[in-house]
């Protein structure tokens, strides 16, 4: 039985050689609120789409592993909301064969997009090691991932509700390029800056596709982070977002939040502490991804041609 099923505009798209951008799904039903995540999803794909690629919106629903997703599916995990299963990769089995409906995370998106054969995704931010994580061994299955897939992942970092530094060096022991897009230093999400380095700044879609190309072709396994700083005009001071992190932290800790509903929870909070602007933001970075995606994307589809 065949668990993957692509659209038909996607299959003609990979086997002609198009440049796609492959698209995550936990962000309609987990990111926002309906019908805002649907309009979200639709305008991130409409932006793939303005720089010249083929969007994926990635999931998995009735038993089985979805790329390119109608707008009515789409609407489908929207209006469910926080009822679709969240999915990364150990929760696959259950869900394809309870044939339940469930958002792909950065995780289980890449693993979607290896089998379709698509190389580049965009995203809001990756999972990372997180804090206390030296006792808690708390560390995002997306970094697990981006050690064994090949798949760029372009995002704006990690959000600063993460311990920035473990994350970057757990990357570097996985042997995981982290490539700053213009810039030198590794963008924390809702602002541009964090204080860490990246491995390399490259500054055109062109340089990135090139050094994705000879990593793959010399059969190094793993994925790439292509880090697009948050545009600058939506960029929050680190001091204002590092204060609104401490409550939410703090609050969690008082009332005991844990696990995979930590960061769901303080993302929550950080939006009703910043008055909604952090998710005014976290909207922007998404679409610059999917921007930069699209470009790098093509770039990539003409080295290979």
């Amino acid at each position: 039985m065949g668990y993957l099923e692509l659209s038909k505009e996607l299959q003609e798209a990979i086997s002609g050689g198009k440049p796609v951008v492959a698209l995550e799904s936990t962000i309609i039903s987990h990111g926002m609120p309906f019908p805002q995540n649907v309009e979200t999803a639709l305008r991130v794909e409409k932006e793939v789409r303005k720089y010249g690629a083929i969007p994926a919106t990635i999931c998995l629903m009735d038993g089985k592993m979805k790329a390119g997703l109608s707008v009515d599916e789409i609407e489908r995990l929207g209006k469910e909301g926080r009822k679709v299963l969240k999915v990364s990769r150990r929760d696959f089995p259950y869900v394809l064969s309870k044939r339940l409906l469930g958002a792909t995370t950065v995780a289980s998106t890449m693993i979607i997009a290896e089998k379709a054969g698509i190389s580049i995704f965009a995203t809001g931010g990756i999972g990372g090691v997180h804090r206390g994580a030296e006792s808690s061994m708390d560390i995002s299955a997306d970094l697990e991932e981006l050690a064994r897939t090949n798949v760029a992942v372009v995002s704006a970092g990690v959000k600063s509700i993460l311990d920035i530094g473990l994350t970057l060096e757990y990357l570097e022991t996985k042997g995981v390029p982290v490539v700053g897009v213009g810039t030198d230093e590794f963008p924390a999400f809702y602002t541009r800056k964090s204080g860490f380095g990246v491995d390399c700044r490259l500054d055109s879609p062109r340089e990135i596709a090139a050094l994705l190309q000879a990593k793959w072709a010399c059969d190094l396994q793993g994925g790439v982070i292509i880090a697009n700083p948050i545009p600058e005009s939506f960029s929050m001071e680190v001091s204002y977002i590092d204060s609104l992190i401490e409550k939410a932290v703090n609050e969690a800790e008082s009332l005991g939040i844990k696990g995979k509903e930590i960061t769901p929870f303080l993302l929550g909070k950080i939006k009703e502490l910043s008055g909604g602007s952090s998710l005014d933001a976290n909207i922007q970075l998404v679409l610059n991804n999917a921007k930069v995606a699209a470009q790098v994307a093509i770039e990539f589809s003409a080295l290979n041609r």
